[in-house]
């Protein structure tokens, strides 16, 4: 069969143009929602009586036919049919006759990819929601099994107060939700419908956009044809909050190779998500965790790389917007794989307690309070922090601690000192000093873990309500 679009050439086209123009080899991906996005089409075309019902019933028929090859694996995608539209095209014409050529009244393949991509989007956007729903519940449930676990907290990677893990662990739990209600308030953008916008102006047809619309599941429609073919604003979005979800994670991992090396040993990885090394067999390497943290400047350069394809694109088509899918089918399986991986990674996790307590007793993360202790009693905090500076100072030339230090050695800095300073220091006193709305005291970290809670269940709401939705 010649090209479907051939009757303007007199030349066949040169193998290697065939060859670098092609997209069928990545846009296969969109096969199904090409199918979808037919049957919506030409059920309508026979709705607006564009076309007669019994055509419309014969290229129904045969669509779904090959919807059904396509899920048995037995199309036979071709480079010399371009790409997916015009693959599930000659496979309809091949099972209906001429007739399925009259499918692509009334639109063209650039509202047609358009439209195939937003399917297939907002089904990964819904998706992530419910993945990342499962990471934050895992981070919870170790946070609320670390209520009593102290662990030194840091600034510049240099220990800095002590501060409760599970406290730690709601940090990325809010992380998260940031994340997931970007991507449920990017449905919303994603959920609009190009089809009808022909391939820039509109068509001559009588169509019914809306009608296709609802039959999809689209909130809405595309105001301008020339948007509705040239957008890509819900791809570059995607990517976006993509990014930012892999930097949260690579901030994650981080902290897990740290922490699981010998040095900090604060927790273990199960073996499940570990690999060992080919010629050291003492090794446990964190490989899962350094991966997440690798693959994310893969997330980041396919961000970079479509805003760079599209920043001086005129209206409307052009060729260069065929570099969009890659990147994000790309994305999507680079960040489905993280996510699958995290939450069973963090659940399994085993916290060494007594490790972490170790820590907080040898440092001088409770040097703030003495401070405090001190301002309490009147001295001025700016005359307070050079006593406690110089106190740390002792105690290092000393090769001690704060509570290693006698109340003899105290009033050598200051007569405000008395033995109330050794129950100050203490560390759980320490951290239930900070009993402030989002402070790390246990009170405001169990109100925390019950809030976090509440927040995850409208999420999970949301996503029960979409998922269905967007399928």
């Amino acid at each position: 069969m010649s090209k479907l679009w051939g009757g303007r050439f007199t030349k066949k086209t040169d193998q290697l143009v065939e060859e670098y123009t092609a997209s069928i080899m990545f846009d296969k991906e969109l096969a199904e929602e090409d199918v979808q996005g037919s049957l919506a089409h030409v059920t309508m075309l026979g709705k607006c009586g564009i076309l007669p019902l019994d055509d419309v019933e014969k290229i129904k028929d045969g669509l779904l036919k090959v919807q059904g090859m396509i899920r048995r694996g037995d199309l036979e995608f071709s480079v010399s049919d371009e790409d997916i539209h015009m693959n599930i095209e000659k496979a309809l014409i091949d099972e209906v006759g001429s007739v399925g050529g009259k499918l692509h009244t009334g639109r063209s393949r650039n509202d047609q990819v358009a439209t195939d991509m937003h399917l297939w989007l907002r089904k990964r956007v819904v998706e992530f929601v419910g993945l990342l729903n499962k990471v934050q519940e895992a981070l919870i449930e170790q946070a609320k099994q670390n209520l009593d676990t102290i662990v030194p907290g840091y600034t510049h990677l240099q220990r800095a107060q002590p501060i409760l893990f599970a406290h730690h662990l709601l940090a990325y739990v809010s992380m998260f939700q940031r994340d997931a209600e970007r991507l449920a308030d990017s449905y919303k953008r994603v959920n609009v419908l190009p089809l009808g916008a022909g391939a820039l102006a509109g068509t001559t047809f009588p169509i019914d956009r809306h009608y296709v619309a609802e039959q999809l599941g689209f909130d809405r429609v595309y105001e301008n044809s020339l948007d509705a073919v040239s957008d890509r604003d819900f791809i570059l979005e995607f990517l976006s909050n993509a990014s930012m979800i892999m930097m949260h994670l690579s901030r994650l991992s981080e902290e897990f190779v740290m922490w699981s090396s010998t040095e900090f040993r604060f927790v273990e990885l199960d073996d499940a998500f570990c690999t060992g090394s080919s010629i050291m067999p003492q090794k446990k390497n964190p490989d899962v965790a350094e991966l997440v943290r690798g693959k994310t400047g893969r997330v980041y350069g396919n961000l970079m790389g479509l805003l760079t394809v599209l920043k001086s694109l005129p209206l409307a088509y052009n060729k260069d917007m065929q570099e969009d899918k890659e990147g994000m089918f790309d994305t999507v399986r680079t960040l489905q794989g993280a996510l699958q991986l995290y939450a069973p990674m963090i659940s399994t996790m085993k916290v060494n307690k007594d490790r972490m307590r170790q820590a907080v007793n040898q440092d001088f993360s409770n040097a703030t309070d003495i401070a405090d202790y001190l301002v309490n009693k009147g001295m001025p905090f700016r005359q307070a922090h050079e006593v406690i500076g110089k106190t740390v100072l002792y105690c290092i030339q000393n090769q001690k601690y704060l509570l290693d230090l006698t109340i003899a050695e105290y009033h050598q800095f200051s007569s405000l000192f008395d033995q109330d300073i050794y129950h100050v220091l203490q560390p759980e006193t320490v951290v239930n000093a900070r009993n402030v709305y989002g402070g790390t005291g246990t009170a405001q970290v169990t109100a925390a873990i019950a809030r976090a809670e509440a927040v995850l269940a409208e999420s999970n709401a949301w996503f029960d309500e979409f998922f269905t939705r967007s399928r």
